[in-house]
C-alpha cells in the first residue's frame, strides 16, 4: 500500500505551530499567555531563534487583538466565524502588517496550512482569501477620525479597549498614556538577584561572568538586568538556589519595609514567594517571616522557594487575609502587602490582562483592596511598617486607595522611601511611588510605605 509521504515544515512552521497554540488557549480556553507560552516552549526543542519567533508571534498577536480585529472585519465577509479560524487569521494579519521581516506570502501560506491542521479543511480557501484581500487592502484600510473620535481611534491604533485608555488619558495625560501602551523592553530580559545568605554582590558578579548571557547591574541594590538567557529556570546555579528572578518593582517593595535582623514580618498575598524569600535574605535568616496564602497549592510555590534557597525562617501558611486574627494585633515589625489587582502594569509579560481587566472588575478589585488594607494593618506594632502595593497603573487601586485608607486610619502615616532604593525613583514619589516602564526602566508597579504613629 502506498502512503503519502509527510512534506517537510516549511521553514518557521513549527513556531508558528506553538504560537497559534498559544493564541488559542489564551482566547478560546481563557489560559494566561505567560504561563501558556512557557508550557509551549518548556522542551519544544526548538533553536534559540524560533523560539523567540514564538514568544514574539504570540504576544504581538495577543497584545494587538483589538486592532487586528478591527482590521480583519473590513476584509472579512462576516464578523461571527468560527474562533478557530479567526484566531489563524489573526496570527496571519499579524505577521502581514505588524512584522516586517516575514514575506507576506510566507504569512499567508503557513496560516492556510495552519487553518487545515486546525481542522478547518474546508476554509482553507477562505483563510488563504481573506489574508489575499488584507494584502490588496491594506493601504486603503479605514480608522475612526481622530479629531471627531480621538478616543475611539486611539484605542484601535493602541489596541486596548476605549474604557481603559480614557482612565490612562486621564491619569497620565494623552502622551504619556500612549507611551504607557507602546513601551515594551524585549522579552527575553530579566532582573536577577543574589541569593544574599550565600554570596554578596562581588561574588554573584563573578558568578555571572561566567555565563554567556548579556549582564549589567541596575542602580538597584542587589539588582543584575541579563539577556538572552534561554530556559533560565533550568539554569544549575537557578535551581541549587544561587540566585533569583524578581522584578525591580518586587523587589522595591522588599526594600521599602527596611527590614532588619531579627524582625517579625507578615507577607501576604505572598505567593509565588519571591518577596517572602528576598526579605528573609535580607534579615539574614533570622527572625521570621509568615508568608499567607489563600490557596493550598500557591501556598506551596512558596514552600518551594524557601527550600530551593535554603532559607529556613519562612513560614508559608493557608490563610484568608481577609478574615482578621484577633492573636495577631500588633504582633508585627512589618506587613506587606502586595494586593491582588488587575496587573495591568505588566503589559509586556502579560498581554492579555487588557482583555480580561473590565470596568467591574476594577470596581470588585478596589473594594477587596481595601477591606485587605483595613485588615492587616491592625497586625502592625506601634511605630511599626506598613507597605501597599500593586502591580498596577490605575489610580484607584493605588495612590487613591492609599489617600482613603489614611483618611480611615488617621493612626497611620505615609512615611519616607529608605535610601536604599535609588533617588531616581524616589523623586516621583507624591504619595506613594508610581513606576512606568517607559520612564523609569521597570515595570508598571505602585508603592507605599507607612508608618503606624507613637
Amino acid at each position: 500500500m502506498n502512503e503519502r509521504k509527510k512534506q517537510p515544515d516549511a521553514p518557521g512552521m513549527p513556531a508558528r505551530r506553538l504560537a497559534l497554540r498559544v493564541i488559542r488557549q489564551v482566547t478560546e480556553q481563557g489560559a494566561y499567555a505567560s504561563l501558556s507560552l512557557d508550557q509551549a516552549l518548556n522542551g519544544c526543542g526548538l533553536c534559540a531563534a524560533d523560539r523567540r519567533l514564538v514568544s514574539r508571534l504570540a504576544y504581538d498577536t495577543l497584545d494587538h487583538l483589538i486592532y487586528l480585529d478591527y482590521v480583519l472585519n473590513q476584509v472579512m465577509a462576516r464578523e461571527d466565524t468560527d474562533i478557530r479560524l479567526r484566531n489563524v487569521l489573526r496570527l496571519g494579519a499579524c505577521q502581514i502588517l505588524l512584522e516586517d521581516r516575514i514575506p507576506e506570502s510566507a504569512a499567508t501560506n503557513t496560516s492556510v496550512q495552519l487553518c487545515a491542521e486546525a481542522g478547518m479543511e474546508g476554509l482553507k480557501g477562505v483563510c488563504n482569501g481573506i489574508l489575499r484581500n488584507l494584502i490588496r487592502r491594506r493601504n486603503e484600510l479605514v480608522f475612526p477620525d481622530a479629531e471627531k473620535e480621538p478616543d475611539r481611534a486611539a484605542a484601535i491604533r493602541l489596541s486596548v479597549p476605549e474604557w481603559l485608555w480614557r482612565k490612562l488619558k486621564e491619569a497620565y495625560g494623552a502622551e504619556a498614556a500612549e507611551q504607557i501602551l507602546l513601551v515594551r523592553e524585549p522579552a527575553d530580559s530579566w532582573t536577577v538577584r543574589p541569593n544574599l545568605t550565600r554570596m554578596d554582590d562581588a561574588a554573584f558578579e563573578q558568578l555571572l561572568a561566567k555565563k554567556v548571557w548579556e549582564k549589567e547591574k541596575t542602580d538597584l541594590p542587589h539588582a543584575w538586568r541579563i539577556r538572552g538567557a534561554l530556559d533560565i529556570a533550568r539554569d544549575a546555579d537557578f535551581q541549587s538556589g544561587n540566585f533569583s528572578i524578581m522584578s525591580a518593582g518586587s523587589m522595591m517593595a522588599c526594600l521599602a519595609m527596611n527590614p532588619k535582623r531579627g524582625m517579625q514580618l507578615l507577607d501576604c498575598c505572598a505567593a509565588p514567594g519571591g518577596k517572602s524569600c528576598y526579605l528573609s535574605e535580607l534579615m539574614a535568616d533570622t527572625g521570621r517571616v509568615q508568608a499567607w496564602e489563600l490557596h493550598e497549592h500557591r501556598a506551596a510555590l512558596i514552600s518551594a522557594q524557601a527550600k530551593r534557597l535554603g532559607l529556613e525562617n519562612i513560614r508559608p501558611m493557608v490563610r484568608d487575609a481577609t478574615r482578621k486574627r484577633e492573636d495577631l494585633a500588633g504582633a508585627m515589625d512589618g506587613v506587606l502587602l502586595d494586593a491582588p489587582c488587575t496587573g495591568l502594569g505588566m503589559l509586556r509579560e502579560k498581554p492579555d490582562v487588557k482583555m480580561r481587566v473590565t470596568e467591574e472588575s476594577v470596581r470588585e478589585l478596589t473594594e477587596l483592596q481595601r477591606t485587605l488594607l483595613d485588615t492587616v494593618c491592625e497586625y502592625v506594632r506601634t511605630g511599626g511598617t506598613l507597605v501597599y502595593a500593586t502591580c498596577s497603573i490605575l489610580p484607584e487601586e493605588n495612590e487613591e486607595q492609599v489617600r482613603a485608607f489614611l483618611e480611615r486610619h488617621p493612626e497611620f502615616e505615609a512615611a519616607e522611601l529608605p535610601e536604599s532604593i535609588p533617588a531616581r525613583f524616589r523623586e516621583h514619589r507624591r504619595l506613594g511611588l508610581q513606576l512606568l516602564e517607559h520612564r523609569d526602566g521597570a515595570e508598571g508597579f505602585y508603592l507605599c510605605r507607612m508608618k503606624r504613629k507613637g
